[in-house]
């Protein structure tokens, strides 16, 4: 039973459909890992073996038709609304909060008869690429209990990749899905912010957040992500960016038409070498898979950045800052980090904000034209595969690295709003996992999803070893 929870969530669902697995077998093969596991991992911070059994009772006793995701074992970030559990966006200020309403998102995956394990850790109100917090501690990356599975969504990542759970949600506004499916070996997507619905988020994707956020699926491989984004995707009717797009199904030959542009690094700050490798490795697979790869650089890339600086460190501070004026004592050591470096940038005037709303769409639109040549990219996710607990520079090729500089691979897009996914590629000099990215324009999520999984078919998952033990 080891080996089904590290087996993809198609093949789980295949065993379920046939009959040869239960749900309730299944739900106890991952409760066992769960016990196993989750001690060393802390990536579940609400999780009830008994309420588990109970659902998978329910779900077998289930009359047909069921659901895409009947019986599918499935955890889900602590900042998404799920009715009943612990959903606290790692703070002690929303300790003990529960939602009496799940998100939209979560009612889907509920009515697709998804079989929820609990929810997962992330840092404090989610400003941070380690997961930690006063309230439920450290998260540690199943590849090495010494490093961080990355954040936000780092719970969720430790939690799939160890086989704990069979894929799940997160939420990625800065590289929250991307960064810790990088740092763990796994696979994820970003979608077009709405495409999967965003309502029912803690603390909601608005103001520039809408453009900057969405909730992303996680798993072990493509096929995965992509069953889940068909099986969630589509309008919400009360979310005023879901855009009406209907789901589509590119072929190979309809893929084949993207010219695809990659580069190893943005000419400003180095990567490993073993991250260069997995890029051209990734270029390699592409070509050999009769897709046109060829070098390329967006020229926008630096001021998109900028512009994420201004509306997650700078916005997203001066957006916390009513819920925690004269609390400041109770918040986690890695938010507080995140307050010194929005203040030392200090708050937005109303037309430094004005100034840079009409910039990023301007800028956008030449982000959009430079892609018409070049409609998906590949490059990097990070400099670095995961850090160490605590770790804040490193120095590549001999230049010194900062923290954020190393994530800013994954903050393009967020300024774009475009799809961007999460495929394992190499391995570091360590053995540590490295991912690299497949992005393209914005709606263009199934291009996104088609051509991360031929990566996949070439490289893809491969369980740590403190998983198979």
């Amino acid at each position: 039973m080891n080996e089904i929870v590290l087996a993809p969530a198609v093949r789980q669902l295949e065993l379920l459909r046939t009959r040869q697995l239960s749900v309730a077998e299944l739900a106890e093969a991952h409760i066992r890992q769960i016990e196993r596991l989750n001690p060393e991992l802390n990536a579940l911070v609400d999780f009830d073996p008994d309420r588990v059994r109970s659902q998978a009772k329910r779900l077998d006793a289930a009359r047909e038709p069921h659901g895409t995701l009947h019986g599918l074992p499935v955890t889900i970030k602590s900042s998404i609304a799920t009715a009943g559990y612990r959903c606290e966006i790692g703070s002690r200020l929303h300790e003990g909060e529960i939602p009496t309403q799940d998100a939209e998102v979560v009612a889907r995956m509920r009515e697709a008869g998804a079989l929820i394990l609990g929810t997962t850790n992330c840092p404090e109100f989610l400003m941070a690429y380690e997961t930690a917090n006063l309230l439920h501690g450290r998260t540690r990356n199943p590849w090495d209990l010494d490093r961080s599975p990355g954040g936000s969504s780092g719970g969720e990542s430790a939690a799939i990749a160890a086989g704990m759970s069979a894929a799940g949600l997160g939420s990625d506004s800065g590289g929250s899905v991307r960064v810790p499916a990088h740092f763990t070996g796994i696979s994820s997507l970003k979608p077009t912010p709405g495409r999967i619905p965003g309502r029912g988020h803690l603390p909601p994707c608005v103001g520039p957040f809408s453009i900057l956020g969405a909730i992303g699926p996680m798993a072990r491989t493509m096929t995965d992500v992509a069953l889940l984004f068909r099986a969630l995707g589509g309008q919400d009717r009360l979310d005023p960016i879901s855009p009406p797009v209907a789901l589509r199904s590119p072929t190979l030959d309809d893929l084949r038409q993207n010219t695809i542009g990659f580069f190893e690094d943005d000419g400003l700050v180095a990567v490993t070498q073993e991250t260069r490798s997995a890029v051209n490795d990734a270029a390699r697979a592409l070509r050999d898979a009769g897709f046109r790869v060829e070098p390329f650089r967006p020229q926008t890339l630096e001021q998109l950045r900028k512009l994420w600086w201004k509306f997650f460190v700078q916005c997203g501070a001066m957006f916390y800052e009513p819920e925690i004026r004269g609390k400041r004592e109770r918040l986690s050591p890695i938010f507080r980090e995140f307050l010194g470096i929005a203040e030392a940038a200090g708050p937005l005037t109303a037309t430094e904000l004005l100034n840079a709303w009409a910039e990023l769409d301007l800028l956008r639109s030449r982000a959009l034209a430079e892609m018409n040549e070049f409609p998906v990219l590949l490059c990097p996710v990070a400099s670095i595969p995961a850090f160490r607990h605590g770790e804040r520079a490193w120095t590549i090729d001999g230049q010194t690295v900062a923290y954020l500089d190393t994530v800013r691979y994954t903050q393009w897009f967020n300024s774009l709003a475009a799809p961007a996914a999460v495929v394992p590629v190499g391995r570091s000099q360590e053995g540590l996992p490295i991912g690299v990215q497949i992005a393209a324009r914005p709606f263009e999520d199934e291009t996104v999803l088609g051509i991360a999984g031929i990566l996949d078919a070439a490289f893809g998952f491969s369980p740590p070893p403190l998983a198979r033990a």
